[in-house]
């Protein structure tokens, strides 16, 4: 089958930025002052007080002349206003949609704000230059510096574009590689990546899988003989679930399919009043399957 050309990629902004003065830019909503208070808003303004800003915020050209709407960068804006700034690098959009701009927001994973962090080091940033920018301490600063050291290749590779705690792979290191790479892809399939739920597949671990088996931390109420138990049960679950999840997008599609079909006979007089007086246990079944089907309104 022969595809059709595809055409030019059409550009939603100006080739070109522009230095807007703070006054001729009106956001589309207002910062409160709880905003204000939040840890977001404290990076920017470390970050900007730094180093400047990064990303250009994108604005797009009013009907008044001179004047622009604040698409996307709203902090940005206010952060610039209480500094004292005048003016502000913009890019100019061409697309008046804001849901353009903030459906590609992409936040920062763990393991990519890790490998920044590194880079911006072996290029010679100072280490306080760069808490500043990110408005943490210097104690926090060296956890993240840190914070791949004792984790397996494989884990990293696993959860580079996932949010995951720094004191999550405190918990992974007390692991073995191969037990770190279980864990990491239990973590994926629940998408859970809490320390707590790092804590409980420590403590349902092995021994043999443990980094330091002889260290293994004790569970109040609980004996080492129903520590090692509940390892055993938890490695059995664990196979268990992965097998579930290796089947369940077929499962899903059949189930989709079945009541599909099931809600096409129900919606049918003839057949559903059939059903009804003939076999009225069954067809109950089916509309509480077809009704189970459709989920939570």
């Amino acid at each position: 089958m022969s595809q059709k050309a595809r055409g030019p990629v059409k550009l939603n902004f100006e080739r070109t930025t522009l230095r807007i003065s703070l006054h001729d830019i009106a956001p589309l909503h207002q910062i409160t002052p709880a905003i204000k208070k939040g840890i977001k808003y404290r990076q920017i303004c470390s970050s900007i007080k730094e180093i400047g800003i990064i990303e250009p915020p994108v604005v797009i050209r009013s009907g008044q002349k001179g004047k622009y709407i604040m698409l996307d960068g709203h902090l940005r804006l206010e952060v610039c206003k209480d500094l004292g700034h005048e003016h502000l690098v913009c890019l100019i959009a061409t697309d008046d949609e804001a849901f353009t701009y903030n459906r590609h927001i992409s936040r920062l994973a763990s393991v990519q704000e890790h490998k920044m962090i590194m880079r911006a080091i072996e290029r010679g940033v100072p280490e306080k230059t760069i808490a500043k920018a990110l408005d943490i301490r210097m104690p926090t600063l060296h956890a993240k510096t840190h914070m791949l050291q004792g984790i397996c290749a494989e884990v990293v590779e696993l959860l580079k574009d996932k949010h995951v705690p720094i004191h999550t792979f405190g918990v992974l290191k007390k692991m073995t590689p191969l037990r770190q790479i279980e864990a990491a892809e239990l973590m994926i399939s629940m998408n859970i990546f809490s320390q707590g739920y790092a804590v409980s597949l420590l403590a349902s671990t092995p021994k043999e899988h443990l980094a330091q088996p002889d260290n293994r931390k004790k569970v109040k109420g609980l004996t080492e003989r129903q520590m090692d138990l509940m390892a055993r049960e938890s490695a059995s679950l664990d196979k268990e679930f992965k097998m579930v999840e290796q089947t369940y997008g077929g499962d899903h599609l059949d189930l989709v399919l079945t009541i599909g079909y099931l809600r096409k006979l129900v919606d049918n007089p003839r057949i559903s009043r059939y059903l009804e007086r003939n076999y009225e246990e069954i067809h109950t079944e089916f509309l509480r399957l077809i009704d189970a089907g459709q989920g939570p309104a």
